[in-house]
C-alpha cells in the first residue's frame, strides 16, 4: 500500500487531526509523547494523532513554519485551526479538540 501524502493525512473526514512536529533528539518532545498517547486514547474515534519527524520531513515542517519543537498543529478539514509550540498539557489539548469537534 502506498504511503499517504501529508495532505491526505490532514484531510481526515469527520475528525480533526493533531500533528506533532518532533525530533528524536528533542527532550521536550519526549515529554510530549505520553501526553499525546493519553490524548489519543481519550479521544479515540474523534481525533487522529500523527507524528512528523522534522529531520526526515523538513519540507513539511518548513511549509507550516515550524521553528521550534515540539510544535502541535490541529487541522480540521485540512486547515490549521490551532497551533502551540512547547509542552502542552493533556487538558489543554482536550479543550481544543472538543472545540474543533463542535
Amino acid at each position: 500500500m502506498p504511503k499517504k501524502s501529508f495532505s491526505e493525512l490532514i484531510n481526515s473526514p469527520g475528525m480533526p487531526v493533531l500533528v506533532d512536529f518532533y525530533a528524536d533528539w528533542c527532550g521536550p518532545c519526549k515529554t510530549m509523547a505520553p501526553i499525546l498517547e493519553q490524548v489519543a486514547g481519550q479521544h479515540q474515534g474523534k481525533l487522529k494523532v500523527i507524528k512528523i519527524d522534522v529531520d526526515k520531513h523538513q519540507g513539511v515542517a518548513q511549509q507550516f513554519r515550524v521553528q521550534s519543537i515540539p510544535t502541535l498543529i490541529l487541522f480540521h478539514k485540512g486547515q490549521p485551526v490551532w497551533r502551540q509550540a512547547g509542552v502542552v498539557s493533556a487538558a489543554q489539548i482536550g479543550q481544543v479538540v472538543q472545540g474543533a469537534n463542535g
